[in-house]
């Protein structure tokens, strides 16, 4: 009799032979099915409720071969080398259709079809989470994508854009074959360029190599954004010669529109544009104002006559400062002279 530590072993081996046996017919099987069995398309993508149509042929002799399907199955037929498993109007959305041989030697081979079925989403909507009207610059806000029954989720990617360029994307790992909602958020903060920017969704379905090469698309209609924002002139100051033809213009963008108020006037007015010839030399600020803010200018107003006599006193000074000097050199020159005949 063994001793049980020598058993023991012996009964290990001799189980890991017979697994190693089990996985070498296992493949060896496998390989045999694929190379009895040919498919013709090796897998298909469909759309939910369209045609389907896959040959499934041998070069092999046998003693019958079929299709099992839940839609579209073949019941085993004698002395063909080709068989098709046709669907008209294919339902079924977790099919897993397999085409089977009866060897001479009582074996049996098979080979799985793999079927991905499609549906495009009823629709793609957007909206905002809890805000309604308009935005206001500087805040953040939320927008929403939902994508209402598509399938299958794994294949879908939702893209945000804003016009024409592409902001941000979304992928999904889930393995579930059957229609399902998504909804994807995005995270925004306007500012008063986005005023009137048109925010859009995007539902896309890649469904590789054997899909629609040009992948199927649902968008949403475009989301119309709206910025409130403060007015911000782009300078502080400007210098203004006084003229019929020039214009102190103090009109900003800003939204809401801008209210405007003028100081050192000698009459009110609300009007952003004012004309320099009506105006006295000085410094006028101009303020415009909404309801987020107010924001100010100065216009500094110079007479073009004070220009002309400035001009003219530079002028007049050179002509001074020259003359004065020929006068000395001359003078210098004239003693010089005479100190040299001494």
């Amino acid at each position: 009799m063994l001793p049980s530590n020598t058993y023991n072993m012996l009964h290990c081996f001799c189980g890991l032979v017979y697994l190693s046996a089990l996985l070498a017919f296992a493949t060896l099987t496998g390989a045999q099915s694929e190379s009895l069995l040919q498919l013709d398309p090796q897998r298909v993508v469909v759309r939910y409720g369209d045609s389907v149509e896959v040959n499934c042929s041998t070069s092999v002799l046998h003693k019958g071969m079929g299709w099992e399907a839940s839609q579209g199955g073949v019941s085993m037929t004698r002395n063909q080398s080709l068989i098709t498993w046709r669907v008209s109007e294919l339902t079924e959305w977790d099919i897993k259709p397999v085409c089977y041989i009866n060897l001479i030697d009582s074996n049996q081979s098979l080979v799985h079809l793999p079927v991905t079925i499609y549906k495009t989403p009823d629709s793609v909507f957007i909206s905002t989470v809890n805000h309604r009207g308009p935005m206001t610059e500087g805040q953040q806000y939320e927008l929403q994508c939902d994508v209402h029954n598509v399938a299958p989720v794994q294949n879908l990617t939702v893209k945000w854009y804003k016009g024409q360029t592409l902001l941000n994307q979304t992928t999904f790992t889930d393995t579930i074959k059957t229609p399902v909602n998504k909804t994807v958020t995005l995270l925004i903060g306007p500012d008063r360029a986005d005023d009137g920017a048109q925010y859009w969704c995007e539902a896309e379905l890649d469904l590789g190599a054997e899909g629609p090469q040009r992948h199927p698309t649902n968008s949403s209609k475009p989301f119309n954004v709206e910025v409130y924002y403060k007015p911000k002139h782009s300078s502080s100051t400007e210098t203004i010669i006084q003229d019929d033809k020039v214009m102190l213009d103090c009109t900003v963008k800003a939204n809401p529109a801008s209210t405007y108020t003028w100081d050192h006037l000698k009459e009110k007015s609300s009007s952003p544009v004012l004309k320099s010839s009506a105006l006295s030399p000085g410094n006028y600020t101009c303020t415009a104002t909404n309801t987020l803010g107010r924001d100010s200018k100065v216009f500094i107003v110079k007479s073009k006559y004070t220009d002309r006599t400035t001009f003219w006193a530079i002028v007049l000074t050179g002509v001074v400062v020259a003359v004065a000097l020929i006068a000395a050199y001359l003078i210098f020159k004239f003693r010089f002279s005479k100190n040299s005949v001494i």
